[in-house]
């Protein structure tokens, strides 16, 4: 079973959003980490020998603000490929009914608000690592 988080936007345009995150599948979680770990190597990020097959373990140690180090045409990739990992929920009387996130930058967006943006992408890398940094299960819910 996949970990999940709900998160509800508190502020500015996007303030009562609700949104699903999910983890990626384990396969696809341990490709996106490894393509991060070698973006930041080819980047001069002093990675240790012994972390670069070590996938999300190696990233969590790492955190999202390594990617910072990146140029956007190598980072664009692996931040779009997060959003696979949200959903929008907009109806909270039924949290069952979800649906992909409206992303074309243009009017009607489902993220009008950067700070909403940066919780989001920060829910998601956390919802990966955490337990690599806590050394225990996840306490979000599964399904």
């Amino acid at each position: 079973m996949r970990k999940t988080e709900n998160f509800v936007a508190t502020e500015g345009r996007d303030k009562g959003k609700r949104f699903l995150i999910t983890e990626m599948p384990a396969l696809k979680a341990e490709r996106w980490a490894i393509r991060a770990l070698m973006a930041l190597a080819h980047s001069g990020v002093e990675i240790p020998d012994d972390a670069k097959g070590a996938g999300m373990a190696a990233l969590a140690h790492a955190g999202l603000k390594a990617l910072h180090s990146l140029s956007f045409e190598e980072v664009k990739p692996l931040l779009d490929e997060m959003w696979s990992c949200v959903q929008a929920m907009p109806n909270p009387q039924y949290p069952e009914i979800v649906r992909p996130l409206v992303m074309n930058e243009a009017e009607g967006d489902d993220l009008e608000e950067l700070s909403t943006i940066w919780t989001l992408r920060e829910r998601v890398f956390r919802l990966h690592t955490d337990f690599f940094l806590k050394g225990n299960q996840s306490k979000t819910r599964q399904t």
